[in-house]
């Protein structure tokens, strides 16, 4: 449960979940406009980061909509055993605006969490562009009247886990292929790989910082202090150590390499041996 003090709220949205919601959109029921489900993440002052979700069965029409809440419940109960860090902050819809019926939906996620937030993904991209929105609820109205409720958006930032990056990476190559598939690359791809980003971010800084002895750029204090501190963070270690200690780790790296491919052997042979006795 949450409270937000002010609307200066950020929503900091993992890759998995838009993911997820995709994935839910293309699985829908036939004859399904949009599919609805639930966010599950973590709550500080400033921002909510939503890290999961999970879809709810829905029936919806013009006049009506009927929300399997039982189903909700028995996923958040089977989520928590899994995650017990990671509670309800609210609730997603797929397409680009809010209907009648999302306001009883979010009536209903009022009850789970204080102040849930709203998220809507646009999976049609009927706006040219697969738009994500985050709001917030807030009752409006004469006390004592007809009160009604007015969303407030809030801003949404991207954030990935170290793991999540390499997933999102893999699959914007797909977008510069004409057949859309693309393969897994090595351990030793993947190591050059990181190696050429490397080297060309620091011939970025190196560029950078010769400009700026030259003239042609005015320094910046904060891009400074911070090239300090990433220099400052380089330990200090002679080049013969240095080589000594990478190849000594690469010796083990393939030890243990070797260790579990033959392991991996055993086993099958293992296996044939049982099935011929």
């Amino acid at each position: 449960f949450f409270f937000f003090s002010n609307m200066a709220v950020v929503v900091k949205m993992h890759p998995v979940v838009l993911a997820s919601i995709v994935d839910s959109f293309e699985r829908r029921n036939e004859g399904s406009s949009r599919v609805i489900g639930t966010l599950l993440g973590t709550v500080d002052k400033q921002s909510v980061e939503v890290t999961n979700c999970f879809s709810v069965p829905h029936n919806e029409s013009e006049d009506e909509v009927a929300v399997d809440m039982e189903f909700a419940k028995n996923m958040y109960e089977l989520h928590k055993k899994v995650s017990p860090s990671e509670v309800i902050v609210g609730w997603y819809a797929t397409g680009h605006d809010i209907t009648e019926h999302s306001v009883l939906i979010h009536e209903y996620y009022s009850r789970e969490a204080q102040n849930p937030i709203h998220l809507t993904v646009d999976a049609m991209m009927q706006t040219g562009r697969m738009a994500i929105k985050a709001y917030v609820s807030a009752p409006m109205g004469i006390p004592g009247k007809t009160m009604g409720v007015m969303f407030t958006p809030l801003t949404v930032k991207y954030v990935y886990y170290d793991t999540e990056r390499i997933g999102v990476d893999l699959i914007m190559k797909t977008c510069f292929n004409q057949s859309r598939v693309v393969g897994v690359s090595s351990d030793l791809q993947q190591v050059g790989s990181a190696a050429s980003r490397i080297q060309d971010m620091l011939s970025i800084v190196l560029q950078y910082a010769e400009d700026v002895l030259s003239g042609k750029v005015t320094a910046d204090n904060t891009v400074g202090r911070f090239l300090m501190n990433l220099i400052n963070q380089v330990p200090k270690i002679l080049p013969e150590d240095f080589e000594a200690m990478l190849n000594s780790n690469i010796n083990d790296l393939l030890m243990v390499t070797y260790l579990a491919n033959l392991t991996q052997a055993q086993i099958s042979l293992n296996e044939k041996l049982v099935g011929l006795s």
